[in-house]
This record gives C-alpha cells, structure tokens and sequence, in this order.
C-alpha cells in the first residue's frame, strides 16, 4: 500500500499491494474513512488511520497483516518474560486451564511468565481517585483500548482532556516485572518483557505510546501465532502445570478486559461501558453535541466484546469471555477482592508505581485540519460545503472515496477531482462535456484498466448470458 508521508501515528495494520485486489470491502468499513482506492489498490491516509483492525476482519484475499516482533527476538535477552493477557487464556477449550497454558509458554523459551491484569488492583483505586479528584472533567474516558484513545484523538479532539491519564495494567505490570527483577540483581540490559496481543493497536501503543515517550514492554507477539505454538505443546503433553495460587489475580482482575470490566468498579456515579467501534462513534458524537448527560465514567472499546473480539484473538469471543467468567467466579473464593490491595505491595514497590503510572497529555489530532493557515481552512471548509451539495450523497465509493463527504475533503486538499464522481460523469456525458472514453480512463485510474477490461468483461458477460 502507498503511504502518504506524515503521519502522525505508526502503524501495525500493513497492506500488501501485490495481494490487494482493489474490492474496497476495507475501505467501505473503516470508520474513520482512513482508506481510499486507487490504481486498484487501496490507500492509507495515515494520520485518520486508528489500527482497529475492522479492515483486517472484512480483507477477502488477507491483504491487510500485521506486522509484529519476530519470535526469534526473545533470545536476545537471558530474562526472557512473556506478558499475557487474560483473553488468552480464554481461547484454550475448557479442558485446559491456566496452569497448563503458562507451563506451555515457559516450554516456548520464556524464563518468566506474568498475567497482564496483576496490575488491575493498584490500577484499580488508582482510577478511582483519579475520578475523585476530577470530577468536574466528567465523563471520564478509560485510557485502556489505545484505539480508543487514537480515535479521540483524530475524531473527537475536544474530547482528549476527558481521557484518564493513567497507564493500562499492561504498562502496569511490566513496570512491576521490572521493578522486581532489577531488586533481584539482573541488569535492566538483560530482561525483555515481550506482550502477547489480542490486536494491532496494542502493537502500536507499544511500538509509540501516547502520553510517554517509550514503553516498558520490549517486544509484542501476535496471539494467534503464539497460540498455535502453545496448542501444539499442549497437544503432545509437554510440561508440568505450574502453581498460581501466588498470582494475587482477583476475579475483578480477570474480567477487567471484558465489557463492564472496569465499568462496574468505578465510582464515577453513573458508568457506562461501550463496545464496538461504531457504538463508540455514535456514543461519542451525542456526548461532543451535548445530547448525553450525567455520565461520571465511559469505559469504551473497539472491538466487539472488547478484548475477547480482538482481530488475532483465534477463538471464538462468547465462549472467551464465558471461559474467563468461570475462571472469575473460581477466584472470588480464593483471591477476594479489597479495596485495599496496596497492602501487597512493598513501599519501594508502590512509590515506584504511583511515580511512573501517569501518562503524559493526551494531543488532539484532527484529521479534520484543513490547513495550518485558519484563513485558508475556513476558505476551504465552504469549499467541501459546496462541493457536497452537488454530489448525490449516496456514498456509493464509485469514486474511490467512502463517501461523498471524504470526495468533497479529498477535492479541496487537491487529492481527488469532482469528475471522479460517476453521477457527474452521466451528467457531464449527457450535456456533451465529456465522452465515455475520458470516463472510462477516470475509472480505470481508480480501479485499473484491468477491471475495466472490456474484451474480457464483454467475454465475461456473454458467458454468463
């Protein structure tokens, strides 16, 4: 795929041209329009460009990949530590349990293997403060699905100020694994944390964090990839179960990447939780209009199911999250919550956490700014204003845009032109101002001359007559 050059963001989501067949499926579904059409392959406009993965579900040919750490990668360091997320262990049939899962993933070459939600307790009373010293800020925004906090970003950038600025329980416990094992002696040089994701946004929350200049996680790890390798030792009954009862994992902490995870812990009055993309969207518009009122806490996620419905998740999401359930109502009895969890740290510990937990501000960026030049944007505004009343407003993306509105923005950034439109084509052809050969070159320009073939289209069709 042709990038643009710059971009705000670095991204996971890659297309691979030679395999892209230009069918727009991807572009006709990212909601922030961050796709277009082209010479038959699709573009990326970096900067609206969120890494939800929602093109990644819908690409027929797997054009769309991720791009990730190379396994191989973990043996550059002699502490070897695997980061997990629950939902991981939520993919396993129910048959196999924790214990054999991470007796697996110490089989793969890790020398230590930790539960990303360990760092939900202290997360936990620290959000709830957080919201007790901000209420004026409401609603409040979890800062947990970094898709969420992009699409802020871009979408919503009056919104930023309302995100909580603190660190997800994945940064949590990796500041934790490190913490630990530098007080055990091991040089900093010599440990690499290495998470295994359930989607391409935590791949670029890792690889260029918001709020910090750089992440205590040193490499990321595609989950689908490393399950099949767990699967695999599993099947041939490797390992020995490992021991969790030390894990301190709370049944709040197990469900925390789950809808209504953190929605129900906080004491933020009234919190609601949001999944899926464009709820999200539509959730957030009516709170930028003013429509919604009284909401003390948004817990809000880009997939569906949150975390269970990640794009490299390999199971199914419903019987990810009823897995992680049970293992919930398991652990009430052996692990009960407090609201006091600060007790298990060491002091050292939890100063070094308080210290290091806050994010950075949180900048907008628009994917609306016309121009750096206020004068220029606002011309350039009435621009798209006129040219999306002569469009027909069928979003029918003919045009290689998707949608009239995003023709009109991408005709005033000169990235596009009205006779692209194929209504305005029929019109222009009816008044004798264009002839079908110079609308048939704008269309293979979009989709290629090969779509556009006519002896084979003509064969094509005669077949099928």
């Amino acid at each position: 795929m042709t990038q643009v050059t710059g971009s705000h963001f670095q991204h996971a989501l890659q297309f691979r041209e030679d395999t892209c067949i230009g069918c727009s499926h991807c572009m006709n579904v990212c909601p922030t329009e961050a796709i277009r059409v082209s010479s038959g392959k699709a573009r990326l406009v970096p900067n609206r460009c969120i890494d939800c993965g929602e093109c990644y579900r819908v690409c027929p040919v797997r054009a769309i990949v991720v791009e990730q750490d190379d396994f191989e990668e973990i043996y550059r360091y002699p502490t070897r530590v695997a980061l997990i997320p629950g939902v991981f262990t939520g993919q396993f049939p129910d048959s196999v349990g924790p214990e054999q899962i991470i007796s697996a993933i110490y089989e793969l070459g890790f020398t230590h293997v930790a539960e990303v939600e360990e760092g939900v307790e202290f997360l936990c009373n620290q959000s709830n403060n957080y919201i007790g010293n901000n209420r004026e800020t409401a609603p409040l925004i979890s800062s947990f699905c970094p898709a969420i906090v992009r699409l802020i970003q871009v979408k919503f950038p009056s919104l930023t100020g309302n995100i909580i600025r603190l660190k997800a329980p994945l940064d949590i416990t990796a500041l934790t694994i490190r913490y630990n094992l530098s007080n055990q002696g091991i040089s900093p040089e010599d440990i690499g944390i290495f998470y295994v994701t359930p989607c391409a946004a935590k791949i670029v929350a890792v690889k260029n964090p918001v709020g910090e200049e750089h992440s205590a996680i040193d490499g990321v790890l595609n989950m689908n990839f490393v399950y099949n390798k767990v699967f695999r030792i599993l099947r041939q009954k490797k390992g020995t179960p490992v021991n969790l009862s030390d894990s301190g994992l709370t049944s709040r902490a197990v469900t925390w990447s789950l809808t209504h995870g953190e929605a129900d812990h906080m004491m933020a009055g009234r919190s609601l939780a949001i999944d899926q993309i464009n709820n999200v969207i539509e959730f957030l518009e009516k709170i930028e209009n003013e429509e919604i009122s009284g909401v003390g806490f948004l817990e809000l996620r880009a997939c569906d199911e949150s975390c269970a419905g990640g794009i490299l998740c390999p199971g199914n999401r419903f019987l990810t999250v009823d897995r992680l359930r049970k293992r919930a109502r398991a652990l009430s009895v052996v692990n009960p919550i407090s609201d006091h969890r600060e007790e298990h740290y060491p002091q050292g510990l939890f100063t070094h956490l308080q210290n290091n937990m806050e994010l950075g501000k949180i900048q907008p960026r628009s994917m609306m700014k016309l121009d750096d030049q206020v004068m220029q944007a606002m011309i350039k505004m009435k621009r798209i204003y006129e040219l999306n009343n002569v469009l027909p407003q069928v979003d029918c993306g003919i045009c290689g845009s998707p949608s009239c509105k995003a023709l009109s923005e991408d005709i005033v950034q000169h990235n596009a032109h009205l006779r692209q439109c194929i209504f305005v084509q029929r019109i222009l052809e009816q008044n004798d101002q264009m002839d079908p050969a110079e609308s048939m070159k704008i269309m293979a320009g979009i989709w290629s001359d090969q779509k556009l073939d006519k002896n084979k289209l003509k064969d094509k069709i005669n077949d099928v007559s």
